[in-house]
């Protein structure tokens, strides 16, 4: 159902099915589709009420009908993720489409910091079927093993999947190391084994100069 045009318009061949995008990501359409605003972007009310308590913001749209959608989202990369059963975490922003059999949702991920307890949440995509992840160039996905743990720069997290552990170092930033840091910081500590995806850039974050 879901395929690149080039590395940034994704494809999608809507056969009746219900594709959930993010609210004016669609480039261009043709044949008889149906266009619904879904608001949170989780499933149900909990997922709603979960979005607005942590400020998280996805607008979500729902495109139903016979035909063909493209979808883009500010030049981004676009890439393809199938699952099989299990679950992906991925940032709100970076979450362009999914396909009729996928779920998604909102979870509690940790804390960013013991001593303030702000709490980080990431969007949740599970069940059979393909999503679309954006990334600020071509993204990287990295294979975390228990042998081998990987610490990732918040700014250039886009999303993981499999039997990961997550943990936060506070205080701690790749630029500390050179003496460069400045304010809170952070590095994500995967432990596990399984995927991570990141991006080539970084954005700005709630950690400060991460």
């Amino acid at each position: 159902m879901f395929r690149l045009q080039g590395s940034k318009v994704l494809a999608v061949d809507v056969t009746g099915d219900a594709v959930k995008a993010k609210n004016g990501s669609m480039v261009a359409y043709d044949g008889q589709m149906a266009f619904k605003k879904l608001s949170g972007g989780g499933e149900g009310l909990r997922g709603m009420v979960t979005r607005r308590l942590t400020g998280e913001q996805m607008t979500v749209m729902e495109v139903r009908g016979q035909g063909t959608c493209w979808f883009a989202d500010r030049a981004s990369e676009i890439n393809l993720v199938q699952l099989q059963g299990d679950t992906l975490y991925v940032e709100s922003s970076n979450l362009l489409a999914t396909d009729a059999g996928l779920r998604t949702g909102t979870t509690f991920t940790g804390l960013r910091g013991a001593s303030q307890g702000n709490g980080l949440f990431t969007t949740t995509v599970e069940g059979h079927g393909q999503a679309a992840i954006t990334s600020d160039g071509p993204a990287v996905v990295l294979r975390v093993s228990p042998q081998y743990p990987l610490s990732v720069d918040p700014g250039a997290y886009v999303a993981h999947q499999g039997n990961l552990r997550q943990s936060f170092q506070s205080g701690v930033t790749f630029r500390t190391f050179l003496g460069e840091g400045g304010g809170e910081a952070f590095q994500i500590r995967f432990e596990g084994d399984g995927l991570v995806y990141v991006q080539p850039s970084e954005r700005n974050t709630i950690a400060g100069d991460a």
